[in-house]
């Protein structure tokens, strides 16, 4: 468990949405569709209602600051198969990396890569009070790209399986690339937090609202705040 598990879900029962994507750039072809991730009958580019809406708002929060600069949609609502895929994917990404076989690997050594792997990935649970936050519709991953339509370099990949994915890795640096990358990270940050989101301590591009991790982190910045999760998974 993790500790926004411990925030109580009060299900609003608003209903999934379709993303307007011709407001935002996208990821394509989708990144876990082009892999093989089971979507069945749902599309990764949904989310809850009131959820688009900010995220449309982040948007036009983008725009004053830098015209014709767009979010870039990764990836959205997530079902617990397409999140259990994606973490036995990563399983296997992470025993390449370190040039093993599953067949190889020690109790220790297996211990350690899921350890890595639930660093980025959260349990695709199926237990109601401990939904992943993608399952909710209320999380997605995002970045930006230019008024040239070129990805605005962050510093990292999205899921990269590192220290780098966390957000203030490139805080306080002297180093001027890695200042831009915690600058760029910064104008992603502050639109999404000016419409309401919380972003994942551990992962620059996830932003949530109206779920668990968003409540507990609501709740983290302020000791007198009660939020409560409105969406439980879907």
């Amino acid at each position: 468990m993790r500790p926004y598990h411990n925030i109580p879900i009060i299900e609003c029962g608003e209903p999934l949405i379709k993303i307007p994507l011709e407001k935002f750039a996208l990821e394509s072809p989708h990144p876990y569709e082009k892999l093989g991730a089971p979507y069945s009958n749902y599309s990764p580019y949904c989310l809850r209602k009131s959820v688009v809406n900010s995220l449309i708002e982040a948007q036009n929060y983008l725009q004053q600051l830098h015209p014709n600069w767009y979010i870039q949609i990764f990836d959205a609502f997530r079902p617990i198969a397409v999140q259990k895929f994606m973490v036995n994917y990563s399983f296997q990404q992470a025993l390449e990396l370190k040039g093993i076989s599953e067949t190889e690997l020690s109790d220790e050594q297996r211990q350690e890569i899921w350890q890595i792997v639930y660093e980025i990935w959260a349990l695709p649970s199926l237990n109601d009070k401990t939904p992943p936050p993608h399952s909710t519709g209320a999380a997605v991953d995002v970045t930006i790209v230019d008024n040239q339509g070129k990805a605005v370099d962050m510093g990292s990949p999205i899921d990269e399986l590192s220290e780098r994915s966390h957000p203030n890795y490139y805080a306080n640096q002297d180093n001027q690339q890695y200042i831009i990358y915690h600058k760029n990270r910064q104008i992603l940050y502050k639109v999404m937090i000016q419409a309401g989101f919380q972003r994942n301590p551990r992962e620059w591009w996830h932003f949530s609202l109206g779920d668990q991790m968003w409540a507990w982190l609501n709740n983290q910045e302020d000791s007198n705040n009660q939020f409560t999760a409105r969406y439980g998974r879907i």
